[in-house]
């Protein structure tokens, strides 16, 4: 009966040790500009915008000189919609949550990249998509957003 105790307990509780605590990491708010400012795990948001908007491309480019890949998510209106993401090094993704969003119907194949390995698309609903960066290695992120048109840029190194 006591071993069969500690089966469950352990059972139960173990899960807990390995799952990803969300809590205990960093939030940021994201800014509209570039501070050069890098992190490798963390919870990202541009706070409680309602801007209905349109992914209309994802493109990238490696600057040699400036050591890092410049990720940008183009959208169809001036501002950038709800943002919400998570970079977690140790797993190699980076998470972003787009809000009142529509995936483009131009959006096609992203090339080479030096650090992007794939990008998953999950459209949650007509309005909701999830996207899912798999990096070639551990790397460092900075988010940011600009305006006019609504960009979503993401420069990674390593």
């Amino acid at each position: 009966m006591k071993k069969t105790w500690v089966f469950l307990f352990t059972l139960i509780f173990s899960s807990s040790v390995f799952s990803q605590d969300l809590l205990s990491e960093r939030i940021r708010k994201l800014s509209g500009r570039k501070k050069s400012i890098y992190f490798d795990k963390g919870i990202f948001h541009n706070g409680s915008t309602s801007s209905s908007s349109k992914l209309t491309k994802i493109r990238h480019n490696f600057s040699k000189k400036n050591g890092y890949e410049r990720i940008v998510l183009d959208f169809s209106t001036n501002s950038v919609p709800r943002i919400y993401g998570h970079i977690s090094s140790s797993e190699k993704k980076i998470y972003i949550d787009l809000f009142n969003t529509e995936l483009g119907k131009a959006i096609d194949s992203f090339g080479n990249s030096k650090f992007i390995e794939t990008i998953n698309f999950f459209p949650i609903d007509k309005d909701k998509i999830s996207l899912e960066l798999q990096t070639k290695s551990k790397v460092n992120a900075e988010v940011f957003y600009l305006e006019s048109p609504g960009r979503l840029i993401i420069d990674i190194r390593s």
